[in-house]
């Protein structure tokens, strides 16, 4: 109360980080990862954060961003000397740095949102027909009571979720209401929330392996990344993954299993920095939008391509920052802790 009796007040929230990017210290890549160092769960977020902190994603997008300059230059010089007998071969320049530099971006998109879901968390839908075990499942997971667990099939009704720290990895796993042919509304809805929830991520099908047919009533499931067999202890032992939810037979085997799933989905073979933002990704769509367009341009119409080499420029420019847009800042830095 005295420092604010002096004049002083409370920082804002990203007030400092706000700053420095303003000032030139930061790019809005490096202030992101330091919001996400700060909200860091695991292990796999840390690491994705500190290099996106260190500037693997701002170099790679100011490296596009400045072979963008020099491809607009070599348009510029089609306009200018169109009459010189080097107009030609200029705008062949331009337009070929304009599909290496697309080619390099659609590869960068088509990630599977792989840095998203290491933010984020990837998501692991558990499906299978009532009674499997499903409520179980995801409680031993979780390592506490997070759905309800009753004999009554159709208990689960909702998607219910939990958070948990897979072998290093940020994992939201979600029961879901078991999946059969039923005549009742409100358990249809639950069965049409399970397949709806299984649209993206993973998935995991578990069934119940004591059954003649445990697959019997099921519908058109999608593919599931898993499949587990549930109640070895009165029989329901399968090829495959078996466990036993009642026991905990198994079920450090399932485990591994899964985290060996999730490692191959969220790491990349390659060392180029993961996409780890919806904004990052709008903005990356609007410069490919951009040089498509650009890349039809006819050789007699280099002003065209030069046009769109500017807004393709301009969005990936918006990505860290070098566009003077303070809604953009607000943007960026309205989920930041106060101060840092």
């Amino acid at each position: 109360s005295a420092l604010l009796a002096l004049g002083l007040r409370p920082a804002e929230p990203g007030e400092f980080s706000r700053r420095a990017v303003e000032n030139g210290k930061l790019d809005l890549t490096r202030a992101e990862g330091i919001a996400d160092l700060v909200n860091a769960e695991t292990p796999a977020q840390l690491r994705q954060a500190l290099r996106q902190q260190d500037g693997a994603l701002a170099d790679l997008y100011e490296g596009w961003r400045a072979d963008l300059i020099r491809a607009l230059g070599r348009a510029e010089a089609a306009i200018d000397f169109s009459d010189d007998g080097v107009g030609d071969s200029e705008f062949s320049a331009a337009r070929q740095a304009a599909s290496d530099i697309y080619e390099q971006i659609q590869r960068h998109m088509d990630d599977s949102g792989r840095g998203e879901a290491l933010r984020e968390g990837l998501r692991l839908t558990i499906l299978g027909p009532p009674n499997a075990g499903k409520s179980s499942l995801i409680n031993a997971l979780a390592r506490r009571d997070v759905a309800i667990v009753s004999d009554t099939p159709g208990t689960t009704r909702d998607v219910v979720e939990a958070r948990l720290d897979l072998g290093g990895y940020l994992i939201n796993v979600a029961d879901t209401a078991g999946v059969r042919q039923t005549g009742d509304a409100i358990e249809a809805e639950g069965v049409r929330r399970a397949l709806s929830h299984a649209q993206g991520g993973m998935t995991l099908l578990l069934l119940d392996g004591s059954l003649t047919d445990p697959r019997a009533g099921l519908p058109d499931l999608p593919q599931p990344d898993l499949i587990v067999w549930n109640k070895s202890d009165l029989g329901g032992a399968r090829e495959g993954l078996s466990l036993s939810l009642k026991t905990g037979a198994g079920l450090s085997q399932l485990i591994e299993a899964l985290t060996e799933k999730v490692r191959a989905r969220l790491e990349s073979a390659d060392s180029s920095p993961a996409l780890t933002r919806p904004r990052h990704r709008h903005a990356l769509g609007e410069a490919l939008a951009a040089l498509q367009h650009g890349l039809a341009a006819p050789p007699d119409r280099p002003e065209l391509l030069a046009e769109d080499l500017r807004l393709a420029m301009r969005a990936i420019g918006r990505i860290t920052g070098r566009v003077d847009v303070e809604e953009l800042l607000d943007f960026v830095f309205r989920d930041f802790c106060i101060g840092k």
